[in-house]
């Protein structure tokens, strides 16, 4: 199971702009590698999709690809000028998905 970590400043000015770091603890597996008991190539299993809203609008997205690093690291800016909530949400391969909400204080 991924697990995702978020790190959003608690409080914050209107109108700064914050850095936002992500992490989601997941193996990634590029679907190329083979089992070596069955020399089976092992599925494609990876986050291929990661957004970013804050108070329902996208801040930012990105589409990964298999050559992303396992425990994928993301790190952005985002300017605030009202408080609310970041919503984070990552997708896996399996349909399976990631989400983290954290809050922020502007003021």
């Amino acid at each position: 199971m991924a697990k995702p970590r978020v790190k959003v400043p608690k409080k914050a000015s209107p109108g700064d702009v914050i850095t936002i770091k992500t992490l989601i603890s997941h193996k990634m597996e590029s679907g190329r590698r083979k089992d070596k008991k069955t020399s089976e190539l092992i599925p494609r299993k990876i986050i291929n999709a990661f957004k970013a809203q804050f108070n329902g609008a996208t801040v930012f997205e990105a589409a990964l690809e298999p050559a992303i690093s396992a425990n994928p690291y993301i790190q952005f800016n985002a300017k605030v000028s009202e408080s609310g909530e970041f919503h984070f949400t990552w997708l896996d391969d399996d349909g399976s998905v990631y989400e983290a909400k954290k809050s922020i204080s502007v003021g």
